[in-house]
């Protein structure tokens, strides 16, 4: 058969002649500039991925840090500029084809995910905190994470002064995944973004340069937990796709609430049966939670906290639940408000579990690292009133929230870093001892922290708390208010604790030392405490910002 018959026959196939026109293919719109905050991301992590092709080893963990904070600044200007530029709130719409939601939530999640991962590189960075090895200056990361725990090209690697560089664009990788997590505004893109941002944190847990074994199992865990959940979502929204005969938000919402016209003929069967859309909208949400850490969904938190390298400890539990809980938003929020009177029931008691589990097992809790994970999930109920809310406050007082709560986290788990023995950290609660003593300034920094945690006046976490129980009350929530108050009482037990073992215990001879750590690690303690008293004391221009902020284009 000659190549033009096998030509023809294939245009043919197609439902193409040769002679047909060819304005039929439609090159793609797409709006670079709004999409500025991704691309930088994503262009300087290619970049980073070169750098530690052709940089000499020497000169990569210089090189590999300024481009890092240098894509995280430029982003976070780009979304200011967005934001100044009106894609707030007069010109949100939807960019892309229909792919990314350019609003007021997305630019203020993007620009809270990367104000958080900016100063949580700051502690990727720190190479002060243990002893020089081999006269080499060493960081969190293990010198090689290709060779075996204890074997002897890892102890060569050592010697010979190896960094993983490599972890500063696998950061970056992680982060233009969170960007377009929350700005998703149909189902692939919402999956594709959630592996985008995932993988890389599977990596980035199995890398610590002591306890490596621990940490090794930790990625283990999340990595197939996390598949698991991947597994539930992709299910989701196959079934949604077939309930809708789409994956475009808008277009499942018109199906949900009876004002769509057009039928696929193909997807005449399945349209409009509930049965799809209770169980892909179900499975959907599952995926989700488990990425918010909210029980039952919250087995792999405790033991990723503990066993991840500390840095990414405090990266991933800020970054992450700000990018989930604005996904969890506006799939609630644009996909399925017709379907408020099923969700709401489940909602509620997850979020009575979540708050009064996170609460209560935290108490039994020995190990610092295990104690901060707890609470996070404790957190996740307190924010998930907010989602529940059902009202524009709703939205406003949960974006204040992950704000609020993400710097938090971030300064908290810097400050677990400095804690040190000869082992390297020293996270067992003993420890912690006599530390107000020894070095009332860390002591101190940390009580700030734990009293935000807590809800205490005057720190961000009351501010935040206050803003979603109202929100939660207003929206007929009331029930869930109590059940929140009662489990911050709980929960503030162990925070205390903490800080009278801190200050009122009699330090140990042989205990920890407090490492004096690179103006990186004080960069970043310092940004936390701020925007904590900040948030505290003077709360009402921040809480105008989310409410301007607070609404989803459909």
């Amino acid at each position: 058969m000659s190549a033009t018959a096998v030509h023809s026959l294939w245009t043919m196939a197609g439902g193409v002649t040769s002679a047909a026109p060819a304005e039929k293919f439609k090159a793609p719109v797409i709006e670079y500039a709004q999409l500025a905050p991704v691309l930088i991301v994503i262009g300087v992590a290619v970049v980073g991925v070169l750098v530690e092709a052709f940089v000499p080893r020497r000169a990569r963990y210089y090189t590999q840090v300024f481009l890092t904070v240098v894509a995280l600044a430029a982003a976070f200007a780009a979304v200011i500029g967005l934001a100044a530029g009106g894609y707030g709130t007069t010109k949100a719409h939807i960019a892309a084809m229909g792919a990314i939601a350019i609003d007021g939530p997305t630019l203020f999640l993007q620009g809270t995910i990367l104000l958080t991962s900016l100063v949580a590189v700051f502690t990727f960075a720190e190479r002060r905190l243990d002893p020089a090895a081999h006269g080499n200056h060493v960081d969190s990361f293990a010198a090689q994470a290709a060779s075996v725990p204890g074997s002897d090209s890892e102890k060569a690697a050592v010697r010979a002064g190896f960094t993983t560089t490599e972890v500063f664009p696998l950061v970056l990788f992680s982060v233009a995944g969170m960007l377009v997590f929350p700005a998703a505004n149909d189902l692939l893109t919402l999956f594709v973004a959630l592996e985008v941002f995932s993988l890389p944190l599977y990596l980035l847990c199995a890398v610590a340069r002591r306890k490596r074994l621990m940490s090794q199992e930790a990625a283990v865990k999340y990595f197939l937990l996390g598949a698991f959940s991947s597994a539930f979502l992709l299910f989701g929204i196959a079934l949604l796709y077939g309930y809708a005969g789409s994956v475009s938000y808008a277009t499942i919402a018109n199906v949900v609430d009876g004002s769509v016209t057009q039928i696929d003929p193909a997807l005449a069967d399945t349209m409009g049966n509930d049965a799809l859309l209770l169980i892909g909208g179900a499975m959907i949400l599952t995926g989700l939670l488990f990425k918010v850490g909210a029980v039952p969904f919250h087995m792999w938190t405790p033991d990723v906290y503990q066993g991840a390298p500390t840095p990414v400890t405090g990266f991933m539990a800020a970054a992450t639940k700000v990018a989930a809980f604005g996904a969890l938003l506006r799939l609630l929020y644009v996909v399925l408000p017709g379907l408020a009177w099923d969700w709401r029931p489940v909602m509620w008691a997850v979020a009575i579990v979540t708050m009064l589990g996170g609460a209560i097992v935290a108490i039994t809790q020995t190990d610092i690292k295990r104690l901060l994970a707890y609470s996070s999930i404790a957190h996740a109920g307190f924010i998930l009133a907010g989602v529940i809310a059902t009202t524009p406050d709703g939205i406003s007082s949960v974006l204040f929230y992950l704000g609020a709560y993400s710097f938090v986290t971030v300064g908290a788990f810097a400050v677990v870093t400095l804690v040190r023995d000869a082992g390297g950290e020293a996270t067992h609660l003993s420890k912690w001892a006599g530390l107000g003593r020894r070095s009332p300034l860390v002591a101190a920094v940390f009580a700030v922290f734990l009293l935000a945690f807590a809800g205490i006046p005057l720190t961000s976490g009351f501010s935040g708390k206050f803003a979603v129980f109202k929100a939660a009350a207003d929206g007929g929530a009331g029930g869930l208010v109590v059940v929140g108050v009662i489990s911050s009482a709980i929960a503030a037990f162990f925070y205390i604790r903490v800080i009278v073992l801190m200050f009122f215990s009699e330090p140990k001879a042989d205990g920890p030392t407090v490492a004096v750590p690179s103006p990186l690690t004080m960069t970043t303690i310092g940004g936390g405490v701020a925007v904590t008293l900040v948030l505290g004391l003077a709360p009402q221009y921040f809480l105008d910002l989310a409410s301007q902020a607070g609404v989803f284009v459909r």
